[in-house]
């Protein structure tokens, strides 16, 4: 869980994982990730801000729509060093 400061649980700020290429065509769609997010979060539409974005195929707008952050659940389970 995100605290309103962008960290998590253990104070440690927030990492996105957003694949850096599609993982079909292998285009890279890593930079559009947080344009995307601030936008859909505004209220725009996510069909009109990937078309304005440039992202014209639909394996890479499969990317950006679907993706999930599961980091802040995964770091439960990972080993320590």
């Amino acid at each position: 869980m995100l605290e309103e400061d962008g960290r998590n649980h253990i104070g440690e700020k927030h990492v996105v994982l957003i694949p850096v290429r599609c993982f079909t065509c292998g285009a890279p769609l890593g930079h559009l990730w947080e344009e995307f997010k601030k936008r859909v979060e505004r209220g725009e539409d996510p069909e009109k801000v990937l078309d304005s974005l440039g992202v014209k195929r639909y394996c890479c707008r499969r990317m950006l729509i679907s993706h999930v952050q599961l980091i802040d659940e995964l770091v439960h389970y990972s080993r320590p060093i």
